[in-house]
């Protein structure tokens, strides 16, 4: 084995590929949290996969999280993770990592699977660490995904994890030495997530010089004069699975409690895999994510909405029409010198709420945070987090139902709103819609 420490927090780890002959298409499956209120999805990727390998049998699907049979799903989970492995399912490439480029919607964009030393990662808000999380994280959403990974032998990443390289210094090189032919994989993939190559890249050469690259990005004098900062260096900021990777960090806290200091230098379970791209690929779409609310009144979830938003914020004028188009055009005049628009569809209504001084600085916290009471005050309510508008209006359109339109984030300020201002309100925006989400493809062994 290479020595390849680093002062990046990189593992390059031993990466697990199907063998020759799988296919693919079936083999691939999006990320877990993706399309939690539209079982027609995973039923029909359930068809798709059949008795064929899959990472459909490695993973469980959040819409069954907390859910009857989630135990017998889990131990179903591990067992299959072990028969893979045993039978030769998977097998080791060995010490690399793989170049992904992934086409879907009329954009390509780059990246690269490697893991990362969870001991630079931290997840809570205030962090200084080297590998943070980008948006707040919902510490009771780990507990379930604990008990899926606690005792599993293998990891496989839906994890995105973005770097700040304008000078294309860490990924692109490596796009341009890929050989044509000598491809890990290269295939459809299901349900509309496009087209997806992998190449492994385990000369010592090529992984060095990635090495290089990141520490560079992360020297603290070129960090200083990149932010006009002198906080401590962010290299690694969470693009997307925030929460699998906090699961992952947790996993780890309770886990090395027990091993001894040698034990815990090189631990598997130490490291977590992922793709980090590069923010300023032009393939790179941040996209909002939007909130539908279930079993409530909706009449009254608006009169409850209005007089905690401006209790909140100094003010809160409510509009309702009867259509989309003469919501929207109202919206666009009631717009601007500041306020937050927070458009919503109920059954009997387009609407929008207009805060005229808002007390946070991006409209999904100005209504996360009224939300949150609402969801307290209101017993049986439930909240969903949902991509893509058409699928907003057709849920809010049902009865007991509502929901809420977001506007998009500039990608160009995502790191420095992460360096300055801390962690963002949670599920504030989606690198591209839930088709476009990572495909689980790559495994990696997580215990000794």
């Amino acid at each position: 084995m290479s020595d390849y420490r680093n002062s990046a927090g990189v593992k390059v780890p031993e990466v697990l590929l199907p063998r020759a002959g799988t296919d693919m298409t079936r083999w691939a499956v999006v990320a877990c949290d993706q399309f939690t209120s539209q079982p027609d999805y995973w039923e029909e990727t359930e068809r798709i996969a059949g008795d064929a390998p899959s990472t459909l049998r490695l993973m469980l699907p959040e819409m069954y999280l907390d859910k009857p049979g989630e135990a017998e799903r889990i131990v179903a989970i591990n067992a299959t993770m072990k028969k893979y492995l045993d039978t030769g399912v998977l097998e080791n490439r060995g010490e690399g990592f793989v170049f992904v480029r992934r086409t879907v919607a009329g954009r390509s964009r780059l990246g690269l699977v490697l893991a990362l030393d969870l001991e630079r990662y931290d997840f809570s808000k205030d962090s200084a660490s080297l590998i943070r999380a980008s948006e707040g994280t919902i510490v009771e959403r780990i507990p379930p995904r604990l008990r899926i990974r606690k005792d599993a032998p293998l990891e496989l990443p839906h994890i995105l994890v973005l770097i700040d390289d304008p000078g294309r210094t860490v990924i692109e090189p490596v796009a341009e030495s890929v050989c044509p032919g000598c491809k890990a994989y290269d295939f459809e993939l299901m349900q509309g997530g496009g087209h997806v190559e992998g190449w492994f890249i385990g000369d010592e050469a090529r992984i060095g010089a990635v090495l290089r690259a990141l520490e560079k990005l992360a020297e603290p004098v070129a960090f200083k004069e990149k932010y006009g900062c002198d906080q401590p260096p962010l290299l690694f900021a969470m693009g997307d699975g925030n929460h699998s990777l906090a699961t992952a960090k947790t996993n780890w806290e309770n886990l090395k409690a027990n091993l001894s200091d040698a034990e815990r230098e090189d631990h598997p379970a130490r490291f977590a895999l992922v793709e980090i791209e590069n923010v300023h690929d032009a393939g790179i779409v941040f996209e909002p994510i939007h909130r539908v609310l279930f079993n409530l009144d909706a009449g009254a979830a608006v009169s409850w909405l209005q007089k905690k938003l401006a209790l909140d914020n100094g003010g809160c004028e409510v509009a309702q029409f009867a259509s989309r188009e003469e919501c929207e055009k109202n919206l666009a005049k009631a717009a601007g010198s500041g306020a937050h628009m927070l458009p919503f569809v109920t059954a009997d209504a387009y609407g929008y709420f207009r805060v005229e001084q808002p007390a946070a600085q991006l409209e999904v916290g100005t209504l996360q945070n009224a939300l949150d009471a609402m969801l307290c005050e209101m017993k049986g309510a439930a909240i969903d987090y949902i991509h893509g508008a058409d699928v907003v209006n057709e849920l809010g359109r049902k009865p007991g139902s509502m929901g809420f339109l977001l506007p998009p984030m500039e990608k160009s300020a995502f790191f420095r709103t992460v360096i300055f201002d801390g962690a963002l309100p949670r599920k504030t925006f989606s690198m591209g819609e839930a088709n476009e989400k990572r495909y689980y493809l790559e495994c990696r062994k997580i215990q000794k």
